[in-house]
């Protein structure tokens, strides 16, 4: 593991957090039980521009991005999140990812409303089923940090509300009438901001059916609302295993004890958690940021999964970077740290086409005898083909027949 200078400090150690000095600034009247209780950071989430007005010195383009964009994609910052905002640096990751600026309201050319295609593979309100054995569960449409970089911003914008009980219970359905879906990822929204009664009333039924194998989260509390990871939600998480938490992490500003903690006591409870940061030019466009990222989150015990290309979402063009440019991180982390912190790359396709992953090429040259590589360094070296290139497996035949006399016998 890394141990270079900037490493994070332990829990335990006294240096006030990032959060704390900014919450002796920002909300010096908050008690401590006020400031540690999810449901109060939620209630004075900041939600328009009089109030960030409150608390930040807006830069001209910050003020007119709120302007612009109040009709098209909503604001709000919960306390905790704001505290770590740097008030000297617009180009804080923070502030950069919680506060429009005015490129946001322009539409530009190759934007989408829908960018992934979700809403053509959507047979029911709550169900995106796009891939052959998993579907997409949409549980509410409520976040605590509207991020700029939104890719369904037009359910997170407003309008669709929490699951209505027969919404819920069609969806349910669809995933019981489908025995191809193995998997089930809970998003939206944010499913973490649904109380632990209504979240479990999602979780025990779609945990019965017979075919659902593993159950995924897909949240940002653990980054912008950390107290919400109660020892109580974690319990019920654990409950209904295997159930995997994907977060979102992009810079290693976020990664504060508070967001250490909620991390690691879901750990603790037996629940994995991995991290999708997406690539934002000007914010972690640097191939240094990315691994600092990587050895914090490990050192949480959670593990870097996906390095995302930004989704082509209205009013993002200008937090783009290239395609060349993740390329690029990736190929100055490969061999330059452990393979647990090199995320995937990933490029979801415009329109529907699915995720696809990239990394440099590698391969000099393929010949019937031997592939020529260069390394991490450069070095060229030869890797011999075999002989015998059958590669059919004799046993499988066997085995996919034990399995199915296994699964007749089981659940």
């Amino acid at each position: 593991m890394d141990s270079s200078a900037g490493a994070t400090a332990p829990l335990s150690s006294p240096r006030p957090s990032l959060s704390a000095e900014g919450r002796a600034r920002l909300f010096p009247s908050a008690t401590d039980a006020e400031w540690t209780d999810w449901r109060w950071q939620q209630r004075h989430s900041v939600r328009n521009l009089e109030q960030l007005e409150r608390y930040v010195r807006l830069t001209p383009e910050e003020r007119a991005g709120v302007q612009e964009t109040s009709s098209l994609f909503r604001i709000g910052i919960s306390p905790y999140y704001l505290s770590l905002i740097d008030p000297e640096h617009a180009s804080c990751p923070v502030r950069m990812q919680s506060i429009p600026v005015r490129a946001e309201a322009r539409v530009r050319p190759g934007e989408l409303a829908d960018p992934l295609g979700e809403d053509k593979t959507r047979p029911e309100e709550c169900i995106v089923h796009k891939y052959p054995d998993r579907v997409l569960f949409l549980a509410l449409d409520t976040c605590s940090v509207y991020c700029r970089h939104c890719t369904r911003r037009r359910i997170t914008k407003g309008g669709e509300a929490e699951l209505t009980k027969d919404q819920m219970r069609r969806g349910i359905d669809y995933v019981r009438s489908h025995p191809e879906v193995r998997d089930v990822l809970i998003s939206g929204g944010d499913p973490f901001l649904l109380s632990e009664e209504r979240l479990e009333s999602l979780l025990a039924p779609l945990s019965e059916i017979p075919h659902v194998e593993m159950i995924r989260i897909g949240t940002r509390v653990p980054v912008v609302l950390p107290m919400r990871v109660t020892d109580s939600l974690a319990r019920l998480l654990r409950r209904y295993a295997p159930v995997y938490v994907i977060t979102h992490f992009n810079h290693p500003k976020e990664v504060t004890p508070e967001a250490r903690e909620a991390c690691e006591r879901l750990v603790d409870h037996g629940v994995p958690v991995e991290n999708q940061a997406v690539l934002m030019r000007q914010l972690n466009s640097d191939a240094r940021i990315i691994k600092e990222l990587s050895h914090m989150l490990l050192r949480s015990r959670v593990r870097p999964y996906y390095l995302h290309q930004m989704d082509v979402a209205e009013g993002c063009e200008h937090l783009r970077t290239p395609i060349a440019k993740g390329l690029e991180i990736l190929e100055q982390l490969r061999g330059h740290t452990s393979g647990l912190a090199v995320p995937h790359l990933a490029v979801d396709l415009p329109g529907g086409g699915g995720k696809v992953t990239l990394q440099p090429d590698y391969v000099i040259e393929r010949g019937e005898r031997e592939t020529l590589f260069r390394n991490y360094k450069g070095q060229t070296y030869a890797y011999p083909e075999p002989e015998e290139t059958d590669c059919s497996c004799p046993y499988d035949e066997v085995w996919q027949a034990r399995s199915k006399e296994l699964r007749s016998g089981g659940r």
